[in-house]
């Protein structure tokens, strides 16, 4: 929810153009106070100094404040005032200075200079911190800070160290000298020789619990805590409590591990999963071999969505208590993700954030230089020509597999004609993958000449680059005779010059001569071109393998210059 406030007729205006576009509406001053805890954002049309005073008795916590942004009565700038990385200020003013043509002005340090900022890490490992987080991050906008990632992370792209160390950050589960765990009265960690050191903690343990019925709470509390003191996990990165179903009601295990709460399953799934110290004499009483040792195996495999687990600590035995826990490894990740047709504005805003997640970027050189002006410092950047689609693909997998943060791009919708099928014919369970849709050629085109996708339609390549021209024949055929609307990729290039003739020749024996056949060029980029002409007159030697051809159904008509399929087989 995105509130506007002004006080002058110019604001008014201003804010009512930003309201229409970015779903926001205008409230009297008045109402802030009670807004304020409900609001994404803020945008004000006011001098700064009159939003400051405006804002500061509100203020509570930059990880709960919405994102305050301030517009000058000249529109010249929209200033990310309060929140600007926590609370989506920066962004906020971002998409406020494209509405109204205002130069966003960032105050955020690692935004300001591009970099990823310590608190973003800390958001995207959804890590516990232990240390001064505000000096490891200026250290680390410094150049000045060293990064330990022994679990091996996919980071984003961080600022190289250009200096003397002078900060430690490490991400990690487990305590040691340095870093003895939350016990109170413990001091903040810090390095030999005075360093500053700052431990972040991600959640990647789960614990299982087995007992004989009636356990005490501190039995309970005594084992779990021998996690930490003899086999030196650190108890904030536990993710979840798991057990056996019957234990689901046991008040002494629900007492040790509130306020969390416990996941359970039956014997009969936990029996199955293979573990190093089963019991006979557990499997007669309950009917599974291991209760602690299989549930947090069983959980972690749930919780992770098919990362891979491990067994961090085998089963530990208390009175009348047995515990044991599981990890859940990092792997790589990789993002496939789809530019859409070029023009910036058509690029959706989760593929922008994914270039900026992403430590290298693989793509068609001539892709790669669209987006080069997104990625942040340090990203490698693996850019090829022409062709090797095959080659990029097993090369971004190869990658994400090492561990990295993997940004796999190409043009419209990388899952059509495009570098998802090649990437994830590829890519095991050892990576993370994540798909993010484009615009596709056959959208964009359509959106041009008017609403030719109305009813049902077909997508048809007529590249024979990777299936044979008579497979492709025999398509065409088929979804000319299914009165289908085709829309054809790849119509025609220097080489392959006859195709696209052939297949408009397949239409014209089940097509009325005046259906519209629409082309649209170069869609969203410089010399985009759009055209129509009846299928009788189409001239196939207009298209090259830059233009996405349309072929209207027989009930696609031209409408006041625009190609039409009614929704319904009739007119209505």
């Amino acid at each position: 929810m995105i509130a506007l406030f002004a006080v002058t007729d110019a604001g008014r205006r201003a804010a009512t153009e930003v309201g229409s576009a970015l779903g926001a509406t205008l409230h009297p001053l008045d109402e802030l106070p009670a807004l304020w805890p409900v609001l994404d954002g803020a945008v004000f049309f006011l001098a700064t100094g009159a939003t400051v005073r405006l804002i500061a008795p509100l203020l509570a916590d930059k990880r709960t404040d919405p994102g305050v942004v301030c517009v000058d009565e000249a529109r010249r700038f929209a200033v990310a005032l309060a929140g600007g990385h926590d609370g989506g200020a920066n962004a906020l003013a971002s998409r406020v200075g494209a509405v109204l043509g205002a130069e966003p002005v960032i105050t955020t340090a690692s935004d300001a200079t591009g970099s990823t900022g310590l608190d973003e890490l800390v958001g995207l490992l959804g890590a516990r911190v232990d240390g001064d987080l505000a000096a490891a991050g200026t250290a680390l906008l410094d150049g000045a800070a060293r990064i330990e990632n022994p679990l091996g992370f996919p980071l984003p792209p961080l600022p190289p160290v250009t200096g003397e160390v002078r900060h430690t950050i490490t991400i990690t589960d487990r305590v040691d000298a340095a870093h003895p765990g939350p016990d109170p009265g413990t001091p903040g960690p810090r390095l030999a020789g005075g360093g500053g050191r700052t431990v972040l903690v991600p959640p990647t343990l789960v614990v299982g619990i087995g007992s004989a019925r009636g356990v005490s709470a501190d039995a309970v509390r005594a084992t779990l805590d021998r996690l930490r003191t003899e086999h030196g996990l650190d108890p904030r990165a536990v993710r979840a409590y798991a057990s056996l179903d019957l234990k689901a009601a046991e008040d002494g295990i629900l007492a040790a591990i509130a306020p969390a709460e416990l996941l359970t399953y039956p014997a009969a799934l936990l029996s199955g999963v293979e573990v190093p110290n089963p019991s006979e004499v557990v499997r007669a009483e309950v009917g599974t071999a291991s209760v602690a040792e299989a549930a947090a195996l069983c959980a972690a495999a749930e919780l992770g969505g098919g990362a891979p687990v491990e067994l961090a600590v085998s089963k530990i035995k208390g009175v009348n208590v047995t515990v044991a826990a599981a990890r859940i490894r990092p792997r790589g990740r990789l993002a496939i993700v789809g530019l859409g047709p070029g023009a910036a504005d058509l690029r959706v805003p989760r593929a922008d954030a994914e270039l900026r997640r992403a430590s290298i970027v693989v793509g068609l050189d001539q892709y790669v230089d669209q987006i080069a002006h997104l990625l942040r410092p340090g990203t490698e950047v693996r850019a090829s020509g022409l062709g090797d689609e095959e080659q990029r693909a097993a090369d971004a997998v190869a990658l994400a597999a090492k561990g990295h943060a993997v940004a796999l791009i190409g043009s419209g919708d990388a899952g059509v004609y495009a570098m998802a099928s090649p990437a994830l014919q590829g890519a095991g369970a050892d990576i993370d993958v994540v798909g993010v849709p484009g615009v596709t050629a056959a959208l964009s085109a359509a959106s041009l000449l008017g609403a030719p996708l109305g009813h049902d339609h077909v997508l048809i390549s007529l590249s024979d680059l990777h299936t044979p021209w008579p497979v492709i024949e025999q398509r065409v055929a088929a979804a000319a005779a299914a009165d289908l609307v085709t829309c054809f990729y790849n119509p025609r290039s220097r080489d392959r010059h006859w195709q696209l003739g052939a297949a408009l020749d397949a239409f014209r024996a089940h097509r009325p001569a005046d259906t519209p056949v629409g082309a649209v060029r170069q869609a969203g980029r410089p010399g985009q071109r759009v055209w129509t002409a009846p299928l009788s007159e189409f001239d196939p030697a207009q298209v090259d393998m830059l233009t996405t051809v349309v072929v209207g159904s027989s009930a696609t008509r031209m409408v006041a210059g625009r190609m039409v399929t009614p929704r319904g087989y009739r007119w209505s």
